[in-house]
């Protein structure tokens, strides 16, 4: 049996260069690090997404384990890990989706109106909030209501329940995933045997830079710990997005 702690990214960029870690999501990753020091849990492997954001993230977790002379192993890159990406979502389904819903049409202008208002700066809610129009440009995507060219959602959700597979030759050994929300919620919909609809209620509940306790055995999954943050005590530590 293995015990595998998933990790979300620390907090990203804004909408426009989401794929980077924000100064308070590299804080945010390092704390981790330094926390499980202190909790004296180390990792017999650790792998993290192809995704920048999930690489910076596992490198500020390696650099707290550096700082305390603590040894961690070498970072391996799995792709299985990555989040579904939601810019080529946009990119093909909101156009297609606009010409039928002018409330999502409304919407997305409006979103994307107070983008450019913002002018990048990382601190405006715009980048920091989950907004009507994404939630229904991901619900069209799920249900699969128009055509798409990149992965679809059984196709996304089959990629990353495979990823068990690469891990079933652990033996009673701690194993670090630095990933995304979607995916985590997944790994913990499996071990509740819940549905597709509360499995990305999971996935907005997800804090950035949060650990989820899972043990693997024969490809059978079990909850310990869901979306902890104890690290991330301090006023304006927590994050979503």
């Amino acid at each position: 049996m293995s015990t595998v702690y998933l990790v979300r990214h620390g907090q990203a960029g804004t909408r426009d260069a989401y794929d980077s870690l924000s100064e308070l999501g590299e804080r945010q990753a390092r704390l981790l690090g330094a926390h499980f020091i202190s909790q004296g849990i180390r990792f017999a492997s650790v792998c993290a997404g192809a995704l920048a954001r999930q690489q910076q993230t596992a490198e500020q977790i390696r650099a707290a384990f550096a700082d305390a002379g603590v040894g961690f192993p070498t970072v391996s890159v799995e792709p299985g890990w990555d989040e579904f990406d939601l810019g080529r979502v946009y990119r093909e389904i909101a156009p297609l989706l606009a010409a039928q819903d002018p409330e999502f049409l409304h919407e997305y202008d409006e979103m994307r109106e107070q983008v450019r208002v913002s002018q990048g700066a990382h601190g405006a809610r715009i980048h920091r909030r989950w907004m009507p129009c994404d939630t229904k440009v991901v619900e069209a995507w799920l249900a699969g209501r128009y055509p798409y060219s990149g992965e679809t959602w059984d196709q996304f959700r089959e990629r990353v329940v495979a990823c068990r597979l690469k891990m079933l030759d652990a033996r009673h050994e701690n194993i670090l995933v630095v990933t995304s929300a979607t995916l985590l919620a997944i790994w913990t919909g499996l071990s509740l045997d819940i549905s597709d609809e509360r499995i990305m209620r999971l996935a907005g509940a997800v804090y950035n830079a949060s650990y989820t306790i899972l043990r693997l055995r024969k490809q059978q999954l079990r909850l310990f710990t869901f979306n902890a943050v104890p690290h991330l005590a301090a006023l304006g530590l927590c994050t979503h997005r």
